[in-house]
């Protein structure tokens, strides 16, 4: 289950990315990412992938104030 986890969650990373370069509505980045944390969470890997979400979602924030 890991190996099709990580995959998954590497293509909502990955989603998140592209939206947000795109110019889709932040929030839909925001998304992609916090699905990516949960499934990293039931997974057993969100120690891996926190990090990775929280730069993304504070680069965020910073961008919008």
């Amino acid at each position: 289950m890991e190996e099709g986890a990580q995959e998954r969650i590497q293509k909502l990373l990955v989603t998140g990315d592209n939206r947000l370069k795109q110019g889709v509505d932040p929030q839909k980045a925001r998304e992609s990412w916090e699905q990516a944390l949960a499934l990293a969470r039931e997974a057993g890997l969100e120690e891996r992938i926190r990090p990775l979400v929280e730069v993304r979602i504070a680069d965020l924030e910073r961008q919008q104030t």
